[in-house]
């Protein structure tokens, strides 16, 4: 039905793939052609509103995480141009998972649960393993802030930005690891398919 968005179950994963993770190396591609931080952030703010306008044709709707993700590219992104700072775009991998993080950490003494919105169409689990996952995301979250603060201010650019692909790498090993947990809570009889924890540079 026109206006109806696609079940997750039923999008290619390639599709959601590529918007998640498209514009990212583009990023790292544009930096190791160049050798040139800004030039390549140029590249990333293209990417990464292409990436939203796809997201949104083939969702019919902006999904929250890649959301979040592109915005923060484009802030950042457009801020180390303007500036020509490129200190401004790797600071932008702290500030988006440090919010993240106290987000989610500090939603369960509350007992909220902003994850379950962020996710809540690809999975369908209990209330007490929104907590679980809640927790190790806000967790993961806040040590890819912390580790990112220190290879940005301790290591080369080149190095920098290898992290930060291998990074997508960890998110999709991570997200794998929670399969047999969510599995394990889910209230339908529905198969996961791998949440990575980051998307996007």
């Amino acid at each position: 039905m026109t206006g109806q968005t696609v079940p997750e179950a039923k999008r290619p994963q390639w599709i959601r793939q590529a918007v998640d993770f498209g514009a990212l190396l583009c990023f790292a591609a544009a930096y190791f052609i160049t050798r040139d931080m800004i030039k390549a952030t140029w590249v990333l703010v293209v990417a990464s509103a292409i990436a939203l306008a796809v997201g949104y044709l083939v969702e019919k709707r902006f999904a929250p995480l890649p959301l979040i993700t592109g915005a923060f590219a484009l802030v950042f992104g457009g801020l180390t141009i303007f500036f020509h700072d490129e200190s401004i775009i790797k600071i932008k991998l702290t500030v988006q998972n440090a919010m993240l993080a106290i987000v989610l950490l500090g939603s369960l003494p509350l007992n909220k649960s902003p994850f379950k919105y962020l996710l809540g169409e690809a999975i369908h689990v209990t209330d007490q393993a929104w907590r679980v996952l809640t927790l190790r995301y806000g967790l993961y979250f806040a040590t890819i802030a912390i580790a990112n603060e220190i290879v940005w201010r301790t290591q080369p650019d080149a190095i920098w930005v290898q992290f930060r692909v291998g990074l997508w790498i960890l998110a999709c090993v991570f997200g794998l690891i929670q399969i047999p947990y969510i599995m394990k809570h889910m209230i339908k009889d529905e198969e996961p398919g791998p949440t990575s924890p980051d998307t996007g540079l």
